[in-house]
């Protein structure tokens, strides 16, 4: 393989794991109650975890529909109204099992990390 080939293969997949965590994360950042769309972009983004706002928009659509988040808009004096999501019981369950779920993929990592053949 060239540089080429490792530099796509790298951005390929660090991208799936971004996109694989990105629920986990915005559930996480929900955890604590309501949070402004903008917050959580902000967030995401300084955590580099997510570069694009229309990345965000379709997942916390597809997040409501599916009862795992609410939300409330709120009018603004300063722009357009705010739209506020927070977590339903749903969502919350799903968090506690996603927050197993990574803790399990994060534990098979680091064991193939520190070697397998003893």
């Amino acid at each position: 393989m060239n540089d080429t080939t490792n530099q796509s293969t790298l951005g390929q997949s660090e991208s799936q794991m971004r996109k694989g965590v990105l629920v986990y994360a915005v559930l996480l950042l929900l955890k604590d109650g309501e949070v402004y769309s903008s917050e959580i972009i902000r967030s995401l983004r300084s955590a580099e975890l997510i570069v694009v706002e229309g990345t965000l928009y379709p997942l916390l659509n597809r997040l409501a529909k599916e009862a795992l988040l609410a939300y409330r808009w709120q009018e603004s004096e300063q722009g357009p109204p705010r739209k506020y999501y927070w977590l339903t019981d749903e969502g919350k369950a799903l968090l506690a099992d996603l927050k197993k779920a990574y803790r399990t993929l994060h534990n098979s990592i680091q064991t193939l990390e520190k070697g397998t053949n003893k």
